[in-house]
């Protein structure tokens, strides 16, 4: 009964991390899709890094495509569904915008932006998926399970 109770808590733990994180990101895509706009997100925070090595198109590519992966990553994550990809794919959006970040500033300080949404991202991929009963995930295996 008391590897249970610790099973539990546990669920609750993840339920908490993901849904902080799945709000985080969500937001932030929310806020860059419906009121910045996608093209002005890729203008305002991309097109400054014109000036490298990096070509044009590609920052208006990814400038634009973020936007709705943290959109549509936050979202999966804050109804539990797909949760190891959303996870993935906001991984790799925290890689770009680190990589932009030092590309500018080499000794850029990412501690209050990059590194908390990290510390939750590698703690929800780290946690067994099994243990995240509070999920959409979890609850289509169960009915999976009584088919």
């Amino acid at each position: 009964m008391e590897a249970e109770q610790h099973n539990f808590t546990r669920a609750w733990t993840l339920l908490f991390a993901r849904l902080v994180l799945g709000l985080i990101f969500f937001m932030a895509g929310f806020w860059k899709v419906f009121q910045l706009g996608p093209l002005e997100h890729a203008r305002k925070y991309f097109l400054p890094f014109a000036d490298t090595f990096l070509p044009v198109l590609s920052l208006w590519v990814v400038g634009v495509t973020i936007p709705f992966v943290e959109l549509l990553g936050g979202a999966l994550l804050l109804i539990g569904f797909r949760v190891r990809e959303a996870l993935i794919a906001l991984g790799g959006v925290l890689v770009l915008v680190t990589f932009g970040h030092l590309l500018r500033e080499p000794l850029f300080n990412f501690s209050g932006h990059v590194i908390p949404r990290l510390a939750l991202l590698i703690f929800l991929l780290w946690c067994p998926r099994e243990l995240d009963r509070f999920s959409l995930d979890a609850a289509m295996v169960r009915t999976r399970k009584l088919d």
